[in-house]
């Protein structure tokens, strides 16, 4: 094990526990703690104020520990440059695989609900950054498609795709999101939902973001659980079943649904086009073809 990651746990007095790597910037440190490495600090203040607010209010999430040298007011340090902060280990683990594909589709839009519900409560006496997927699709995404010569799809069809969203747009109700709702950041233990993590990249945006985002993620390549097309669509039907089960959504929301849709896997295009990802540009564009020839099938699905 890298000398550093002990060198860093002795903050914590956790130097002579077992320690495994888990992530890319994660370790575990015996059986009940995580240690999360940033470079942005901004990044790693936001996940620390949602992750404490969240478990003021009995949210699942791992609760953040203090480091016992040092100010006992600061819940992370620096080391050579770098941010640590650790966390309590939840129980559970990722999904790999799915046994009922609706019950889990159900299950999930539960969690999203109840999550966002969360959120607004993060907002009464807190202040987050807005972002607005519309201002990207008007701003840095249609750049980076003029830079590359709308080699993927044309003016005319991309100003269409936003036009449609746009159209809805000022009436979607705006609220904090997770911004990153994958299988990845949710766990379950003995088939039950055990926890939410990563709130690095929350933001205020439109709410329905968060679903879009993640039911469009599932037709990804790079998804690990695999499901078929026809899957995709029960599962989209009864994530839609779980949400508002918990919190109504709105007709505008419910028809702006594959318009988001559209308009994330585009992102993900200019995205992954700027850093010369073929494979995965290519990837998110055939995502966005799926849904653009598929929304009838969508809006009859929620």
């Amino acid at each position: 094990m890298d000398n550093r990651i002990m060198e860093i746990l002795i903050n914590w007095g956790l130097q002579d526990n077992n320690i495994k790597q888990v992530y890319e910037t994660a370790w575990q440190a015996g059986n009940n703690y995580i240690l999360k490495e940033y470079q942005d600090l901004e990044m790693l203040k936001r996940n620390l104020e949602i992750i404490n607010i969240l478990d003021k209010i009995d949210i699942p999430v791992g609760k953040i520990v203090s480091p016992v040298l040092g100010n006992k007011n600061i819940q992370y340090i620096e080391y050579d440059g770098n941010f640590y902060f650790l966390s309590q280990k939840l129980p559970g683990c990722h999904l790999t695989e799915i046994e009922n594909i609706h019950d889990t589709a159900f299950k999930m839009g539960i969690v999203i609900a109840r999550l966002h519900l969360a959120f607004k409560k993060c907002e009464e006496n807190r202040t987050f950054w807005n972002n607005s997927l519309l201002d990207e699709m008007n701003g840095w995404v249609k750049k980076n498609f003029e830079v590359s010569g709308w080699k993927y799809i044309t003016n005319e069809e991309y100003g269409q795709t936003v036009s449609e969203l746009a159209g809805l747009y000022d009436n979607l109700p705006v609220q904090l999101i997770h911004r990153d709702v994958h299988f990845g950041n949710f766990l379950f233990d003995g088939g039950e939902f055990s926890g939410y993590i990563d709130f690095d990249l929350s933001q205020r945006n439109i709410r329905i973001f968060d679903i879009c985002y993640f039911l469009t993620g599932l037709l990804s390549e790079e998804e690990q659980i695999k499901i078929t097309e026809e899957q995709w669509f029960g599962f989209v039907e009864n994530v839609f079943k779980g949400y508002v089960s918990i919190t109504e959504l709105s007709s505008g929301e419910k028809k702006a649904v594959p318009y988001v849709m559209e308009c994330i896997e585009l992102l993900f295009v200019a995205y992954f086009e700027s850093i010369n990802d073929v494979s995965c540009a290519e990837d998110a564009y055939r995502v966005y073809e799926f849904i653009k020839k598929h929304e009838k099938i969508i809006w009859e699905s929620i």
